[in-house]
């Protein structure tokens, strides 16, 4: 399903009015989301380089910014030579804690290596609730203790009576999306799953393991084999259970390089990922991609990103003007959660139509939907004159009425603000 192609609900299809939901927000053909592990990024100021480059339009070391919508992640407990808030000193805790509260920081990436206990992860969430800061968003990483995957990540987080066990508190803490160590070669998710685009006629041998390991992977999830369950349906978003009973949604990234899932996972070679062919299959594709990489493993401190990568990501900076909807990790999982959840309903009362979309009663929800979860959500109407819409009964006063697309259908959208990176 592209883009472009429509979702009714039962409620719109009842009402008899010509409405319909378009998947990726006007005028965009894919979304796309850089979730970046902070694995080995060297201290602060390199953090807050790449992360002002990619989304500011300001000079900095590597050039000028990019102005792009990328979040990064953060940990607690590791080692001195990595950057972590532990490690760090308190202008780099104060740094963290503001990207948080901008929405730039969005992935809890485990406690750490060094967090084997409880006790360690109950600190770091004081730490978080004191100041303010939450996120919605897990990573496990490596073989840390406090991860929840048992399979892939060997955690004990989400184990009641270990010592690493900590879920209850995370949980509550405000955590609903995890990732478990999930990851395909397949370029965009939430559509039909496609091994075009793997096979690399320039590395045939390297490119055909690759292809036959998505293809295993496919084949046994079609037999029940849990580990690779997510691979089948090619969804980014699955419901699942913690050990301990709780209900998340488990998410899955994706790493279309050849080479396989741990290929080029990092920001030294991310332009061997972010090319134009990879991009243009996404947006051909109609789908959505959480990018599995780790920004911070790089080669030289004083300048992050070399050139070739530069130019990556300004080529996805010009593809993000009209095709390419580049943003968070967060906020594409939830607006991936809520085109799947919402309901909604056209009423025709004179001349004028008036949208109202519910999230309040889906009984497929396991949290609430949020207003702020809706932005960008884009429905096609036959006519743009004398257009309303509600949440949940409670009037938007302020709606982006859009001209024709590829389709020839015209459509209003709910406003997207854009993240506001702080000043630092």
């Amino acid at each position: 399903m592209k883009s472009t192609e429509i979702i009714t609900s039962k409620k719109a299809e009842s009402s008899n009015v010509d409405i319909a939901l378009r998947r990726i927000p006007y005028p965009y053909k894919a979304m796309l989301a850089i979730c970046s592990d902070l694995d080995e990024t060297p201290d602060k100021d390199v953090y807050l380089e790449i992360m002002r480059f990619l989304n500011t339009t300001e000079e900095t070391s590597i050039g000028k910014g990019v102005g792009l919508e990328v979040g990064n992640s953060i940990y607690f407990d590791m080692p001195q030579n990595q950057f972590s808030y532990w490690n760090t000193d308190d202008a780099g805790r104060e740094m963290v804690r503001s990207l948080i509260k901008s929405g730039h920081i969005d992935c809890l990436h485990s406690y750490g290596d060094l967090a084997a206990k409880r006790k360690q992860a109950e600190k770091a969430l004081n730490e978080l609730d004191k100041y303010g800061c939450k996120m919605q968003v897990w990573v496990d990483h490596g073989i840390a203790p406090t991860n929840f995957g048992s399979d892939i990540m060997q955690g004990h987080g989400d184990e009641p009576g270990h010592e690493a066990y900590h879920a209850d508190l995370t949980c509550d803490y405000g955590i609903k999306y995890i990732w478990r160590g999930r990851v395909t070669s397949i370029t965009g998710q939430d559509v039909p799953a496609s091994l075009s685009g793997i096979w690399n006629i320039r590395h045939p041998l390297a490119s055909g393991q690759t292809l036959l390991k998505e293809v295993t992977k496919r084949k046994l999830a079609r037999l029940g084999n849990e580990k690779y369950s997510m691979h089948q349906p090619n969804k980014i978003l699955r419901k699942t259970s913690l050990r301990y009973g709780r209900e998340v949604y488990e998410f899955m990234r994706c790493n279309p390089h050849w080479g396989g899932i741990s290929s080029c996972d990092q920001g030294r070679h991310i332009a061997k990922v972010l090319t134009k062919d990879m991009l243009n299959n996404l947006m051909s594709r109609g789908g959505m991609c959480v990018l599995y990489t780790h920004l911070g493993k790089i080669d030289n401190s004083n300048m992050p990103f070399n050139q070739k990568a530069v130019e990556a990501f300004r080529l996805l900076a010009e593809k993000s003007k009209r095709e390419v909807f580049v943003t968070t990790a967060k906020r594409l999982l939830c607006y991936n959660r809520a085109v799947c959840e919402i309901d909604f309903i056209g009423t025709q009362v004179g001349n004028t139509l008036c949208i109202n979309i519910e999230t309040s009663g889906n009984k497929n929800s396991i949290f609430k939907i949020s207003e702020e979860d809706l932005a960008g959500m884009t429905f096609y109407v036959r006519n743009l004159n004398n257009i309303r819409m509600k949440i949940n009964g409670k009037e938007i006063k302020i709606l982006q009425k859009n001209p024709p697309d590829e389709t020839g259908r015209q459509s209003v959208s709910l406003s997207w603000p854009k993240l506001e990176f702080p000043e630092i």
